[in-house]
Order: structure tokens, then sequence, then C-alpha cells
């Protein structure tokens, strides 16, 4: 084993924030609360474009002279108090059964993070999905960029089909059986 995967461990906590445009953000490890520098290209290899602050995440993590860098993501589970956020349009759909409805692949169209709103096409399907900014929180996202595959559970919605999950495509698929 060289010195430098010695120094790898993997290490649980909270993201502080992150920020896709600047290509950067923090993690605060659970175990000694020092901050650990998140790359974009290091959540990008995980398949995600972003990270919902106070989102959990397990990564590996190895100390360099500028301190302690994740240089892999191993799980991101969403912000515990997002689950909780009821919304009108998701009806009576619980974890259970929106965690039952298949994963469809897509791309996204378009997401304003400011608007709060998006949308996604379902490949082989010629209808728009709309995501919504608390759906996408409650995922682990912060974020969406035009042209990202995504995998979605969707429902069919007062105004239309939208997405009640939002997934990554790498992490769909290697939780393929």
């Amino acid at each position: 084993m060289t010195e430098q995967e010695q120094s790898q461990h993997e290490v649980t906590g909270r993201v502080k924030w992150f920020d896709p445009a600047k290509g950067f953000g923090f993690i605060v490890s659970e175990e000694s609360g020092g901050d650990i520098l998140l790359h974009a290209n290091v959540l990008r290899n995980f398949g995600q474009s972003s990270v919902a602050d106070n989102a959990r995440i397990t990564v590996i993590v190895q100390q360099t002279q500028r301190g302690a860098q994740a240089i892999e993501v191993r799980s991101i589970q969403p912000p515990e108090n997002e689950a909780a956020i009821v919304m009108e349009d998701l009806g009576e759909s619980d974890a259970a059964t929106i965690a039952a409805l298949p994963l469809e692949p897509a791309r996204v169209k378009w997401f304003d993070k400011i608007k709060g709103f998006g949308f996604a096409n379902i490949f082989g399907r010629p209808e728009d999905v709309f995501i919504h900014v608390e759906v996408l929180r409650r995922s682990g996202f912060a974020d969406l960029q035009p042209g990202e595959a995504i995998c979605l559970r969707v429902i069919d919605g007062k105004r239309g089909r939208m997405a009640a999950q939002v997934s990554s495509w790498e992490v769909s698929t290697r939780d393929t059986p």
C-alpha cells in the first residue's frame, strides 16, 4: 500500500455549501468537525452536478498540503428536514409509494433555480416532466444543468407529469440489480 493510499479514509459529514459556478464547496466532517474540500469534478464522477446544503455525504478523503480533500463520493442522502416538506401536487404519495415508482431515464431540458422549477424529457416520450426545486432538494440536489442525464420517478400531478424524485443517472445504474 502506498503512502498516498494510507492517507485515504472514509468520512461521513454534511455539505456545508456547494457552489456549481465556483466549482467547489465544503463538507463538515461528523468525526472531526473540520472542513473537507469537495471539488465539482469529484461530484461529477459520482454523477451529479450539484448537491444540496446539509445533505449527508460519505466520501473518501485524502490529506493534502492544503488540507483535507474529497477524492471520491460514496453516497449522498438528502437533507433530513427536507423530507418533511409536504407538496400539495404530490397528493397522497408518501416516501414508500414514490420509491416503488419506476426510475425513468431523462435529460434536463432546463432548470432555473431562481424561478424554482424546470423541465426534463423522458427518453422515448414526447411530453415534458415538471421538476420543482423542493423535489430537487429533497432528492439531494441543489441545481440541474441543461443536458444533464438523470433518472426520475414521475407521477401524474394536477397540471401534468411531474417528478416526485430525482436521481443521478450514474447512481441509478449502479443501484440496478
